[in-house]
């Protein structure tokens, strides 16, 4: 069954556009323009890549019993000057905080997420160079 969303146009007021999307029965909205309320399609590709991977490493921590009490996933990308204006370069940063986290069990499933699970990270163009790099916080 493959994977569906729907956009619906909401409003071409002001010099933005709005369209409502709905996926798996829930409903958000995704902007352009100054004046904009919500992501841009460009922003939610990094909040797409952020997720998946932010999904798949928490739950390989848990798997190898990392006790994570706080976790922030940031993504950011540069992009080409001309169009179409893909990004050229992604970097994510995983903040994480917990009690006796290890760092190789950290890295491992980060590096698991981008290379085996994350179906965004397969789906990115590979000239786009992504990395990824983590801080662990005091708890």
């Amino acid at each position: 069954m493959p994977n569906t969303v729907t956009l619906r146009l909401e409003t071409v007021e002001g010099k933005g556009l709005r369209f409502g999307v709905e996926a798996s029965g829930r409903h958000a909205i995704t902007d352009s323009g100054a004046d904009r309320t919500a992501p841009t399609p460009v922003e939610l590709l990094l909040v797409a890549l952020a997720g998946c991977t932010a999904m798949d490493a928490i739950a390989i921590l848990r798997k190898k019993r990392q006790q994570v009490t706080a976790y922030e996933v940031v993504a950011s990308g540069e992009r080409r000057a001309e169009h179409p204006r893909a990004f050229t370069r992604i970097e994510v940063v995983h903040r994480f905080a917990g009690r006796d986290l290890a760092a190789e069990a950290i890295r491992q499933a980060i590096e698991l997420s981008r290379t085996k699970y994350c179906s965004v990270s397969a789906s990115i163009d590979p000239a786009i160079v992504v990395t990824h790099r983590f801080e662990i916080l005091p708890a």
